[in-house]
């Protein structure tokens, strides 16, 4: 392949500067590979050289680099810098670029960042020309592109597993539409539900978590591109190409907005950072409700580990994993919006911080989405064990509901009805157990009907309103859950 005759990382050593020139040797190394440094006369101090690094982080960018710099190139090309000839070479020396990282990785790249570590080796490919592709562009709206396009790209596979993971709890609610358990408020038990109701209640909370991953994937597709450092360009680039080409749905407005804007950054975090609170909280259910005590969940072998001394353990290890991820994601959350609050107009090398954030967050969902959804999907209802934890005294409102149909004041049927369980635990007696003329010696209103309310579906079908826990409404809750998941898909 050609040599280049003053490339990025000229063979002696010398430093391209911005305007194609070469500046003197210099005998500290750890400035090789600068895009800049014509201004200096000394080099960089060893103290301040592993700070400036950011290739350790970048590095996983260099396919976004090389596809906005393809692109970049043809606007040039159009803006009439570059001849079709200096393109299409270009282009070329690019391609080998993508599949020389692809081949060999970035291991022996010593270079301050991936675009520094780009331009070296397209100067290895095409020689002088690869200088003039930097025409314009600055770090900063280069930069900017290629992390929005990382971040639109991983939208869209995050949205893919959190559809995953509800269409695993939409399974299970289906299993769990004729199979009832209490509910709880203040972990007390609270009124009896059928089980597909709890499942869809994590259903419709992943549902906004992907609302808010959609929201953040249409801020992160605004082009900056074209943008410079903070003034724009000086060259007639059509930016409208640029945004068509590269899928992104509208031009920034003011370039220096442009390079400075990590919103859509923080609008990610903060759907990953409740992505994580709504994995927590599944997961801590998860965590109840397949211990001893509760028995109403079953996980699946491949998600469940062992003791190392106690053979009969049987871990939620998935779940108590997921849980403990969720602080990660809160505070990638914390460190955007702290990094951003104290920053004066304009880009400042603070905004280096942004892509280890953004990063965990998106390989930390990446990384529990799949194994929870699979958890999920493998997880098993008990009924029976349900059905044993059900305490009559979940139909203690219901008690209070029938006396109103009887024309009495919901807040007498409430006082009554507390008098009459203060009454069943004294006695030791079951709610369910009390004779109607028990009952009626609290008021005269029971009848001997009144054991018809002690049933667990028939209390659930009478909370018939949308969203309720009829098995009517949970069919409904089913229907409109599962279009929601195809039409976002």
């Amino acid at each position: 392949m050609a040599q280049p005759e003053i490339g990025p990382l000229a063979p002696s050593g010398q430093i391209m500067t911005d305007d194609n020139s070469a500046s003197p040797p210099t005998d500290r190394s750890e400035s090789a590979g600068s895009l800049w440094g014509g201004r200096f006369e000394e080099g960089m101090a060893p103290e301040m050289v592993p700070l400036n690094l950011s290739l350790h982080v970048d590095h996983r960018l260099w396919r976004e680099d090389v596809r906005g710099s393809k692109v970049w190139a043809r606007a040039l090309k159009g803006a009439g810098v570059l001849s079709p000839a200096e393109e299409s070479t270009i282009q070329d020396g690019l391609d080998a670029v993508g599949e020389r990282i692809a081949r060999d990785g970035l291991t022996d790249a010593t270079e301050e960042d991936i675009h520094s570590v780009v331009e070296r080796m397209l100067g290895e490919e095409v020689g002088g020309v690869a200088g003039k592709l930097h025409t314009g562009r600055s770090r900063n709206d280069q930069s900017a592109t290629g992390v929005r396009l990382f971040g639109m790209a991983a939208c869209d596979r995050i949205e893919s597993h959190l559809l995953g993971l509800g269409r695993a709890l939409h399974g299970l609610a289906g299993d769990g539409l004729d199979m009832f358990m209490p509910s709880y408020t203040h972990m007390q038990q609270a009124q009896p539900i059928r089980a597909a109701q709890w499942a869809l209640s994590h259903v419709f909370a992943i549902l906004r978590d992907v609302e808010r991953v959609r929201a953040a994937r249409d801020a992160a597709a605004v082009l900056p591109l074209g943008s410079g450092a903070i003034a724009g360009c000086p060259f007639p680039v059509d930016r409208a190409a640029m945004q068509v080409e590269l899928g992104f749905i509208r031009l920034s407005e003011n370039s220096v907005d442009a390079v400075s804007d990590r919103d859509w950054i923080c609008d990610l975090v903060y759907a990953g950072a409740m992505i994580g609170v709504h994995i927590s909280r599944l997961s801590e259910d998860l965590v109840l409700f397949s211990s001893a005590e509760f028995g109403f969940v079953r996980l699946s072998d491949g998600f469940s580990t062992g003791s190392s001394l106690m053979p009969q353990k049987r871990n939620p290890d998935v779940a108590e994993l997921a849980r403990g991820k969720s602080g990660r994601l809160a505070g990638n959350l914390t460190t955007m919006i702290t990094l951003l609050k104290g920053l004066p107009t304009g880009y400042n090398r603070d905004l280096q911080e942004d892509k280890e954030a953004l990063f965990d967050t998106v390989d930390t969902l990446e990384l529990t989405l799949p194994a929870l959804a699979g958890a999920v999907a493998t997880a098993s209802l008990m009924p029976e064990r349900m059905q044993a934890r059900m305490d009559a005294q979940l139909l203690a409102t219901d008690l209070a509901d029938y006396l109103v149909r009887k024309g009495v004041p919901f807040r007498t049927t409430h006082e009554v009805v507390g008098r009459l369980v203060r009454r069943s635990e004294e006695a030791g007696v079951a709610l369910s157990d009390m004779s109607a003329t028990q009952m009626r010696a609290e008021h005269e209103a029971f009848g001997d009907d009144v054991s018809e309310v002690f049933d667990w579906a028939r209390s659930a079908d009478a909370r018939d309103t949308a969203g309720g826990t009829s098995r009517r409404a949970i069919e409904a809750q089913l229907e409109d859950a599962a279009q929601r998941m195809v039409r976002e898909t």
